[in-house]
Parts: structure tokens; sequence; C-alpha cells
């Protein structure tokens, strides 16, 4: 019998598998567990710490973002090139759900306290 124990979800992650255990684990931008779901949570206080300058995007799943405390700005890239970026606005206790296959970013209003739930493998991250 595993014992019960507490996990800091602003320093680690947990890491959902296909089996049905979880585990908590290392969060990882772009990789982690094969086919196993993270959840992961982050204090953020600029625009560094959520990669602004990058995007990123998800090919094995969705992803849902959610906005725990202080406000973001999500943005979605375009699927066609020079189309305009699609903007949704997260104030604190909202969420989102990214698409599979769909690039986006995130730049803060301001502090904040983010939780993001996919799967990581093949993430890919991408210069603006």
């Amino acid at each position: 019998m595993t014992p019960t124990t507490t996990v800091d979800l602003f320093a680690s992650a947990l890491h959902f598998h296909a089996d049905g255990e979880v585990r908590a684990g290392e969060r990882q931008m772009t990789g982690g567990p094969a086919g196993a779901w993270q959840i992961g949570a982050f204090h953020v206080a600029t625009d560094a710490d959520v990669h602004a300058d990058q995007w990123e995007m998800h090919p094995r799943a969705d992803e849902a973002v959610c906005c725990l405390t202080g406000g973001v700005r999500l943005y979605l890239r375009a699927p066609e090139a020079g189309g305009a970026e699609e903007l949704v606005r997260l104030p604190a206790g909202t969420a989102v759900i990214v698409p599979r296959g769909r690039w986006h970013r995130l730049e803060l209003d301001g502090p904040s306290d983010l939780m993001s739930v996919t799967l990581r493998q093949g993430t890919r991250l991408e210069s603006r």
C-alpha cells in the first residue's frame, strides 16, 4: 500500500497514467512519462515566466489552461499565415481549452497562479 502524502503542485506535477495510476514527478514543458497526462501549477510574476516570447503547441491532446489567481491573456495563433491572433482573457477562476495542435502563448496582467492539464509528449515551442 502506498503511503498517503501531500504534493506541492507548485514544485512538482501530477502524472495521470492510462492504467489509472497517479504519480507525483518533475514538471516538464515538452516531455514527461509516455501517455501520462500532466497537471502542473505555476506561480508566475512576469511574462518571462510564461515564455511569452514563444508559441507552444501540444500535438497529442487539448490543453486546459486555468487561471487560479491574477489574470492572463492567452493568444491563439491564426491558422492561416498573416491572419490575426485570437485573444482570450482569463481572469481568476476561469479556464480555456486550447485545441490539440493549436499554437498559443500567454501574457500576464500581473502576478498569477496558473494550472495546466495536457499530454506533454511532443510539445513544441517556437520563437515568435
